[in-house]
């Protein structure tokens, strides 16, 4: 099935924001660098996010965890199967002595920390720069998202490639 967008004219747009705060998603939801990827993939997974901005303990953004940096980590890392354990029925049990009957597993848990798959790269402005050039920006470095960040590069907002249509409106000229 083919879908098509056909203009009758051709209307200019006008980007309707004066400044990066104008334009940023206030307070982000982040991820710490010391979180284990599975609490991140959760957090993306659970928010519908693609990405988060990685913090430290001040609060500075110090990189982007994306649902691409998780898939290049789990294509890159290598697991070698262990040996099968064999259990007599009775045997399994948790550390309480409650018996585990039938249909248990046991999980090998990946414990790599966020700083290890994240991309280190940090793109900030601060909540002055002008939106025009937070446009300028995104197309130079080729991002999808920027960090707004304030006099102490504690991280206040983001700014998406969404939030810039957002702000786009027919130009009423």
């Amino acid at each position: 099935m083919k879908y098509s967008l056909q203009l009758n004219t051709i209307q200019r747009l006008t980007l309707c924001a004066d400044t990066a705060v104008d334009l940023m998603m206030p307070n982000p939801v982040s991820v710490r660098a010391d979180a284990t990827l599975r609490e991140a993939l959760a957090l993306l997974i659970d928010r519908a996010f693609s990405a988060a901005p990685v913090i430290d303990e001040a609060g500075r953004p110090v990189g982007v965890l994306s649902r691409s940096d998780i898939l290049v980590h789990a294509r890159e890392e290598v697991r070698y199967a262990k040996p099968a354990e064999s259990y007599r029925k009775a045997e399994p049990a948790t550390a309480d002595g409650e018996r585990l009957d039938g249909g248990f597993q046991v999980e090998s848990v990946d414990r790599t920390q966020v700083s290890d798959a994240m991309t280190p790269g940090v793109f900030a402005v601060s909540p002055e720069t002008s939106a025009a050039e937070v446009v300028r920006e995104l197309l130079a470095f080729k991002v999808h998202r920027l960090f707004v960040v304030d006099r102490d590069g504690v991280l206040v907002g983001v700014i998406s490639t969404f939030d810039v249509l957002r702000h786009l409106k027919p130009d009423e000229s």
